[in-house]
């Protein structure tokens, strides 16, 4: 039963997340006895038979690899999910050199209201303290994790590895980690703050999360948003060639006669445990929008991340308004723990359905250029959405101040957006409201990667009839023309509304 229950969680994640550095589900089925989970080919290999040929790699490589890892963590986190067994051989390579993470098996996405997990998992070695002695852990354990692979890809061996299973536990606990005084002084700070077992004092617990990793020194030369982009050229670029080349995985698997797994009987619940289970390249089922306003509901995500009886101003102190719309009014916040400053969108369920919105933040926001949701609160009435503060205004604001833009400003900020759009549009959400209103800035430095397309109220995502999210490898053989015919309709109001914008900032 475990066993089913942990494939069933797999194919979840699998189906919910959607990142440049997470292996990417394309069908999921069944038959009487199996499950069937169709994931991308990554013929590069894993990290750990690259690390086992190399004994060690450079910081810069280190560096590298462990970016990506944290864009791809970070993104599993804002979704609920803790990966909880991260190592070398759940990382795999591209055929670019990129990694994507894999096997879900052990990830987990229930849980309780403060956000804690109790069971017992993982490859003990890369086990966080927390998670050794059951005390309840959250995602500050994969960070722990992320200390433990980013000493052994530095030092060749493990932080903690005692002659057995029992002694390894203890080092954990106890021990104190011998820093090797040939890695750098940044790296030696990055693994101390990672190795810190108090979880809540450990680097990427606090409120900012990952953004507290992302400015560690350690990082300094990393650019997150080219890094996201895939721009930066990896370190290593496996050599492939045909299709079925597979020389970069270890022979001990290749080497293996492929046999079908034995069919497991069915149980008695079976049907009902696996109900939903077949998948087409699509992210999530949701069901119908209710038509009696009262009963809206958010995303069942929303409901994993507080429990029934928080509260949005249990955790943060409102402040005055920054901008009001026909269903929402969006003010200052601060986070009462941290004295952190943030946006909040206060959205009338009555008025109108917010999960849409929610989940394409959620999937998407990410993207350096996208707003991020840090937090959503739902009270019943009201839904509450936390986003970064933009510091530095509007678009619009920025417009009507210089009365007009030169042609090299106005086409390095249209170059950002469209690329945004472009990102958007190939993974079937449309905007739907482009306008200078709607595009901010991170802080008054009026640099155009700093720009952040916000109010997704309008957007949609394609599905099909039956609900079913239509990603671009579904679309093309699936969808019915007069879905894409509606897609690509608003697809051009998308690109439309990019000429507004380019005319608005030209001729003020």
């Amino acid at each position: 039963v475990r066993d089913r229950v942990r494939s069933k969680m797999e194919r979840d994640i699998l189906a919910e997340v959607n990142h440049p550095f997470i292996v990417k589900l394309h069908y999921a089925f069944q038959t009487e006895g199996k499950l069937y989970l169709i994931l991308d080919f990554l013929r590069g290999g894993d990290l750990f038979t690259r690390l086992s040929k190399e004994v060690m790699f450079t910081e810069e490589d280190v560096k590298f690899y462990l970016a990506e890892l944290a864009l791809a963590l970070d993104h599993l986190h804002g979704l609920g999910i803790i990966y909880r067994d991260l190592k070398p051989p759940r990382i795999l390579l591209d055929e670019e050199g990129h990694i994507k993470i894999t096997d879900f098996g052990l990830s987990k996405e229930a849980i309780d209201h403060d956000k804690r997990a109790y069971s017992f998992c993982g490859t003990i070695e890369y086990m966080a303290p927390e998670v050794v002695n059951r005390r309840g852990h959250t995602q500050s354990a994969d960070w722990w994790s992320f200390g433990v692979l980013m000493f052994e890809m530095l030092t060749g061996s493990l932080p903690f590895q005692g002659k057995d299973r029992k002694e390894t536990m203890a080092l954990i606990l106890k021990a104190k980690l011998g820093m090797p005084q040939f890695l750098s002084i940044e790296a030696q700070s990055l693994l101390r703050a990672l190795f810190k077992r108090n979880p809540s004092n450990r680097l990427g617990a606090g409120f900012d999360g990952v953004e507290e990793i992302k400015r560690h020194p350690f990082f300094v030369t990393i650019d997150w948003n080219k890094l996201y982009r895939k721009e930066i050229k990896p370190p290593f670029k496996p050599a492939v060639g045909r299709p079925e080349d597979t020389f970069h995985f270890d022979p001990e698997f290749t080497s293996r006669t492929p046999t079908d797994s034995p069919g497991v009987p069915p149980s008695a619940n079976a049907h009902h445990l696996f109900r939903g289970f077949s998948f087409v390249a699509s992210n999530l089922v949701q069901e119908p929008a209710q038509q009696d306003v009262h009963k809206i509901t958010v995303h069942p995500i929303v409901q994993q991340l507080h429990g029934n009886n928080i509260h949005f101003t249990d955790g943060y102190e409102i402040k005055e308004d920054i901008g009001i719309g026909s269903y929402s009014v969006c003010k200052r916040c601060v986070h009462k723990a941290t004295e952190t400053e943030f946006a909040v969108k206060i959205i009338d369920k009555s008025k109108r359905d917010p999960s849409e919105e929610i989940e394409i933040l959620l999937r998407y926001g990410q993207h350096p250029n996208i707003i991020t949701l840090k937090d959503v609160y739902d009270d019943g009435k009201y839904v509450y959405l936390v986003m970064e503060l933009m510091r530095g205004g509007e678009l619009l604001d920025r417009i009507l101040r210089q009365k007009c833009f030169s042609e090299r400003e106005a086409s390095a900020v249209l170059c950002t957006i469209t690329r945004t759009v472009d990102y958007l549009h190939s993974q079937g959400v449309v905007h739907r409201d482009l306008k200078p209103s709607n595009i901010l800035y991170m802080d008054e430095s009026g640099n155009p990667d700093s720009i952040r397309i916000c109010d997704f109220g309008f957007a949609k995502q394609l599905r099909a009839e039956n609900g079913l999210l239509m990603t671009p490898c579904y679309t093309a053989n699936f969808v019915a023309p007069e879905v894409l015919k509606r897609q690509g309709y608003d697809a051009a109001c998308d690109i439309w509304s990019l000429g507004i914008l380019l005319y608005t900032m030209l001729a003020g």
